[in-house]
């Protein structure tokens, strides 16, 4: 995989240099909620544009239906990329049409220019490989050089992702080469006890790279909405609690491989239960009920780990050499559920270990809850491309960089 300071060596002044970023940031309206994928992707950007590059910044936003969606507008993130570049960012209000081939041909060396939301052309996403290769045949016309740097979307077979790097030279931004060589940490002669924390709603979502762990983790802690179908494989009542019943057979396989493996599986000891969800966005008070993880009443639903568990998962992290960290450990969004979360958090920023959290709701809770970023070992910026990753899947955008 050519990286980006092999181009740099070569020289792009003057050259139009495509830059596939992940933009895909939290609105709340046209307001930024949330930047940390903007800021991600600034050094490649600032480089090239540094280098006298003519930088044509493209990406997704949301899940617009192929057509232009005013909620969808890639306008404010163009907007916060200017505030941080400290320089005009120009915007074209389209992909592939009149303004966006006028805005590219205004560009002078060191310019940088965002087009609107690639996800309002069909093509970016069709299943058809020539709809899609049409749309990247479009793209294509708008630069000499790609630069692949939205981690975040690599594992889709998109046109900007994967189609279109085969029509140009390519080459792996600063971003996509830090994710890589993370992950290929969590991966390639691990440092040990490697223990790794997976939360979030759905144990669908995590199936993949639970049964690759079992290969590879000595630990394995589990929070968050998926904890209750692990609890109800083990014969437990969980109440009203997020349960996906069709997975308990392949949850209890997992145990029993465990096992047998000798990778430790380590589920709640007690868990706070409420009657009602929270409101999150009055935040009113919830007063939730501590019970053990056992007892969870028929009329209850968990909402976060308890007390006695967040100790028992800080000291299971403790002594960890390596610690991956994807999904919350509760309904972080709302104080009375997030002491889970912040002393999963807290547990690994006391550890000496290598320490990678996972993209997506983790990534938001250790911004949202305040932690300091930079205290962590690596905060990836795509959940679902990291954990494609582990579960050694081939992700597309990683495969056309390499080819």
């Amino acid at each position: 995989m050519k990286t980006i300071d092999e181009l740099l060596a070569d020289g792009v002044a003057g050259k139009r240099v495509f830059v596939r970023a992940d933009l895909n940031v939290p609105l709340d309206g046209t307001t930024i909620t949330d930047d940390g994928r903007i800021r991600a992707v600034l050094p490649t950007v600032r480089a090239l544009a540094d280098a006298g590059a003519r930088v044509v910044v493209a990406s997704h936003l949301g899940r617009p239906k192929g057509a232009p969606d005013p909620a969808f507008s890639l306008a404010p993130a163009a907007r916060r990329i200017g505030e941080l570049l400290d320089a005009e960012v120009r915007f074209a209000d389209d992909t592939v049409g009149d303004s966006a081939k006028a805005t590219v041909a205004a560009l002078t060396d060191g310019q940088v220019a965002v087009i609107e939301n690639l996800r309002f052309n069909a093509g970016e996403t069709a299943k058809d490989d020539a709809e899609r290769g049409a749309f990247a045949d479009q793209l294509a016309e708008l630069a000499d050089v790609y630069v692949g740097d939205g981690f975040g979307a690599v594992h889709r077979k998109h046109a900007s992702v994967f189609d279109l790097p085969a029509r140009l030279p390519h080459y792996a931004g600063y971003l996509i080469s830090t994710e890589v060589g993370v992950l290929k940490k969590l991966t390639e002669d691990v440092k040990r006890p490697y223990a790794v924390v997976l939360g979030g709603a759905k144990v669908s979502d995590k199936l993949g790279v639970i049964e690759h762990l079992l290969e590879k983790a000595d630990r394995i802690l589990i929070g968050g909405g998926m904890a209750y179908t692990f609890l109800k494989a083990q014969g437990h009542e969980v109440g009203i609690s997020l349960l996906q019943e069709d997975q308990i057979p392949a949850v209890q396989g997992y145990l029993k491989r465990a096992d047998e493996r000798g990778v430790e599986f380590v589920l709640p000891l007690d868990v706070l239960v409420s009657g009602e969800f929270p409101d999150l966005k009055t935040k009113a008070p919830a007063n939730p009920t501590t019970v053990a993880a056992d007892a969870i009443p028929a009329d209850q639903e968990g909402l976060d780990i308890g007390p006695e568990t967040r100790k028992l998962y800080a000291s299971k992290l403790a002594d960890a050499a390596t610690v991956f960290w994807n999904g919350p450990m509760g309904v972080f969004e709302h104080p009375d559920y997030a002491e889970g979360t912040k002393a999963v958090a807290q547990a690994l920023l006391d550890s000496s270990a290598f320490t990678v959290v996972g993209g997506g709701d983790s990534a938001a809770a250790v911004r949202t809850l305040g932690f300091d970023e930079n205290a962590f070992g690596h905060i990836s910026t795509g959940g679902g491309a990291s954990l494609e990753y582990l579960e050694g899947k081939t992700l597309p955008g990683l495969a056309a960089l390499e080819n």
